[in-house]
């Protein structure tokens, strides 16, 4: 069993996220958790690479000296898998928001699917989604689109390495990503939509890997606060 010292002189903790979760709820839990474990004031925990809350899977949570490591930790490669929804996008391009508008599908075949992935591996150009926490004056994006604001948006280099849809039902398309830093599989989803002619959005996300860190590794937050005395 890991000690008040083990804590501080610091831990990487694997926790699989649970849906509806925030990230920064999964650290505030852990943290206090910890802090109650051995009585402890104050305990330096933070994660390295946010999760939205409609995400599900990998989270690295980093604990006192390890805290240091955690932008390295960031930079790593991610795996993803989940599904996606053609022929109806939403403003978040996932399931935060309503379906906002609708599009043919009937000219869409398996093929056309797996063609239109290829255009997207490599060094792509990608617009982060408007509902997302990157910050612009001060603000984070999606507090300008939750007041319905206009906002320009750059886009940003982002690396895709392996990108295969799985199995395709209906107009459900399951997916695994394998990604760089900085890429919104949401993003993917609105861009697939388009090159299919078509729209698409996200409907189900789970970060499988962040570098060498897998989710099967991975405790859930309460079997990790279980373990604690």
């Amino acid at each position: 069993m890991k000690t008040e010292e083990d804590y501080k002189n610091g831990q990487v903790l694997l926790i699989d996220k649970p849906l509806n979760w925030t990230s920064f709820q999964a650290v505030n839990k852990l943290r206090w958790a910890i802090r109650q474990a051995f009585s402890i004031k104050k305990i330096k925990v933070g994660h390295a690479g946010t999760l939205d809350p409609l995400a599900t899977g990998l989270l690295v949570i980093c604990t006192g000296k390890m805290t240091k490591q955690i932008n390295t930790f960031q930079g790593q490669e991610k795996e993803y898998t989940g599904a996606f929804v053609i022929g109806s996008t939403t403003p978040s391009y996932d399931l935060e928001t309503e379906i906002d508008a609708t599009f043919p599908t009937e000219h869409i075949t398996e093929d056309l699917i797996h063609k239109a992935t290829t255009q997207f591996i490599g060094d792509i150009e990608q617009f982060p989604p408007v509902f997302s926490a990157i910050k612009k004056d001060g603000k984070r994006l999606y507090e300008f689109a939750r007041a319905g604001e206009e906002v320009e948006i750059k886009s940003r280099t982002v690396h895709i390495s392996k990108f295969k849809i799985t199995s395709i039902e209906g107009n459900t398309l399951k997916f695994r990503v394998v990604c760089s830093k900085g890429t919104y599989i949401r993003s993917l989803a609105h861009d697939l939509g388009k090159a299919l002619n078509s729209g698409a959005h996200l409907s189900e996300l789970r970060r499988t890997r962040i570098g060498d860190f897998k989710v099967e590794n991975a405790l859930t937050p309460k079997d990790f606060m279980s373990q604690l005395p």
